[in-house]
């Protein structure tokens, strides 16, 4: 499933958070190995662990 044919969670990065962000994320060697996932969902993913375990993190035990 794409990007461009699912709903998105909130934790998502706008366009314009991508445009700032990429570049930085991008400095990859070009002999380097190439990504089996799309960056931006990667990072995505990251945004929404990070957020989810804070959540987690925040209940009373």
């Amino acid at each position: 499933m794409t990007r461009a044919n699912r709903k998105g969670y909130p934790t998502n990065v706008s366009d314009e958070e991508w445009s700032f962000a990429a570049p930085y994320l991008m400095l990859m060697n070009v002999s380097a190995p190439q990504r089996k996932y799309e960056l931006r969902e990667m990072f995505n993913a990251l945004r929404w662990i990070a957020r989810a375990r804070c959540a987690q993190a925040n209940v009373a035990q």
